[in-house]
């Protein structure tokens, strides 16, 4: 696996793409049944990934390069290796220790059967019962995600007090905020009633009738959430409390320390209520992820967007890809580039790699040059296609050994990214004396996308999002103000055409299939600042299709 010291090699790269801050996912203490969200120990670094030494020399040059560091927190859950649940294992019902957590005595005359239906989020049961000290069957133990997952109970006050210590020992060494994992997911509805309802990550049914609901910020007045009888696990109120709680933490320190929401939450006018000024400070936009490339979808994500953040007085977010998604390139280039499939494998439809590619550029651009906060994850600046091909008996996704494979998984965009085409591994071990295969194989197609031979070369995605990012600081974008250009005609969403003013630049895209041919008037009066592709803009004054230009 990749380390600590790896990331800091890295650190000018990322200075040189024109990024200002790295999310790191978690590098905690962790067994890794779920790639380091089963964390054993909150306060020490896997030796895998080095040591805290190696984390404060990352922090100390990362700063030194004006690079902020977000780090990933799990408050959700732990694993069931930590020191925590070791003791509650061993601890008889009803004790202190299990009271950290969320068991329950069972169902059936001999509580045979879980303490209700809930299901996992990565498929099956979402409790497990224990074996006692004295080998009878015992209590169930409640974990939404894996079995090694073990839910912490927040309504226990020792494991807030605990969770708020883990925040100051991270903030004590310096680091600018925190991502927070399942940020919707630490307070359940009182007696765990059985629900038969279905959670997901990332994507979530959309409310009924979510028109309706404006003037969210006021909790009495939220509209309700996503899920159809509405959840009792996710998006309690009672979690406002604890992120009211962490704003305090937060305000303790100098400097602009922040939290990030995961929150898997619709409509948007719900999700805002998590960064009211008083609680986190930005969310992630699962909305505008899932739009797709779809002119209409995209419009409507990126309005629904800044009205719910508005309404409360913070910054959007927009990102495109993540850990646990498809990665977009992929999923633009399928037959429906707008729909959402949980892992590829080689016996599902292939994307078309080359048409993605260009959509996945546009759309970089348009999100580029949005206001608010646009996060990258990383290979996009490659154009790092997903890995569609990866044989089962090499993934690693709890996700899909819980569902037998039905969910193929999110192993296919946690790939290791490619950085020499003509070194093993591409690189991932890149000056060690004995060079090690990464974690997951990467497919022989990465050669192409590697950052080596894309490095200075016109055209390259990589040059596009330095060039991208550069003229995203230089126009002060992420502080702009956001104008549709309908009254001009430039913006016509259900004719594949979308359009908007940020300042002094104009943003115009083709989501259709067809050149867009723009008037002389219209190019005479601004200069091209930026080509998603090197032919977005034909000698005869047309916008290519699947291409965007910024103009000013």
């Amino acid at each position: 696996m990749g380390d600590l010291p790896g990331v800091t090699s890295k650190l000018e790269y990322l200075k040189e793409l024109g990024v200002d801050a790295v999310w790191l996912s978690p590098f905690y203490a962790s067994p890794q049944a779920d790639a380091g969200y089963d964390v054993s120990d909150y306060r020490d670094v896997d030796p895998r990934f080095g040591s805290l030494a190696d984390f404060d020399e990352m922090l100390t040059q990362a700063h030194a390069l004006k690079l902020r560091i977000i780090v990933d927190l799990v408050p959700n859950h732990t694993s069931d290796e930590h020191e925590w649940f070791v003791q509650a294992r061993a601890a008889k019902p009803g004790s202190e220790t299990r009271n950290r957590y969320i068991f329950r005595e069972g169902k059936g005359e001999q509580g045979e059967l879980p303490p209700n239906n809930w299901q996992s989020i990565f498929g099956g049961n979402a409790w497990t019962r224990l074996v006692e000290a004295d080998g009878t069957p015992g209590q169930w133990y409640l974990h939404l995600f894996d079995t090694k997952q073990p839910d912490l109970n927040w309504e226990n006050p020792e494991v807030r007090s605990e969770m708020e210590a883990v925040l100051r020992f991270w903030l004590d060494r310096g680091v600018d905020g925190f991502r927070v994992d399942v940020a919707h997911g630490m307070i359940k509805a009182e007696g765990l009633p059985d629900w038969d309802g279905a959670a997901a990550m990332v994507e979530g049914q959309q409310a009924e009738d979510s028109a309706d609901s404006a003037d969210s910020a006021d909790s009495e007045k939220a509209p309700e959430g996503n899920m159809n009888p509405p959840s009792p696990f996710f998006d309690q109120e009672g979690v406002h409390e604890i992120y009211r709680a962490w704003n305090q933490v937060l305000k303790e320190y100098d400097g602009d320390r922040m939290l990030v929401a995961e929150a898997w939450v619709e409509p948007a006018e719900r999700l805002v209520r998590y960064i009211r000024p008083d609680e986190m400070q930005q969310a992630f936009n699962f909305e505008f992820l899932l739009a797709g490339w779809d002119a209409e979808r995209m419009t409507a994500a990126i309005t629904n967007s800044l009205a719910a953040v508005e309404s409360v007085g913070a910054p959007s977010t927009w990102v495109m890809s993540n850990h646990d998604t498809v990665r977009h390139t992929t999923r633009y280039g399928l037959s429906t580039p707008t729909g959402f499939p949980k892992g590829i494998s080689a016996a599902d439809e292939q994307p078309d790699e080359a048409l993605g590619l260009l959509r996945a550029r546009a759309a970089a651009a348009i999100m580029l040059a949005l206001p608010g906060s646009a996060y990258l994850y990383q290979g996009d600046e490659l154009g790092l296609p997903e890995h569609t091909t990866l044989a089962a008996e090499l993934r690693q996704d709890p996700a899909f050994a819980r569902t037998k494979g039905e969910e193929i998984g999110r192993d296919g965009c946690r790939v290791p990214l490619p950085w020499y085409d003509q070194e093993p591994g591409y690189g991932f071990s890149h000056g060690s004396v004995e060079p090690s295969q990464p974690w997951l194989p990467q497919p022989e197609s990465f050669a192409s996308y590697a950052a080596d031979r894309q490095d200075g070369v016109p055209g390259s995605t990589l040059e596009f999002y330095r060039e991208a990012l550069a003229l995203r600081s230089e126009y002060e974008l992420g502080q702009g103000v956001l104008e549709w250009l309908e009254a001009s005609g430039l913006h016509q969403p259900d004719k594949d055409i979308l359009s908007f003013r940020n300042g002094e630049l104009t943003v115009l895209a083709n989501f259709g299939d067809q050149p867009l041919a723009l008037s002389t008037e219209f190019l005479e009066d601004r200069g091209v600042r930026l080509r998603s592709q090197p032919k977005a803009l034909t000698e005869n004054g047309e916008l290519a299709p699947n291409s965007a230009i910024w103009l000013s």
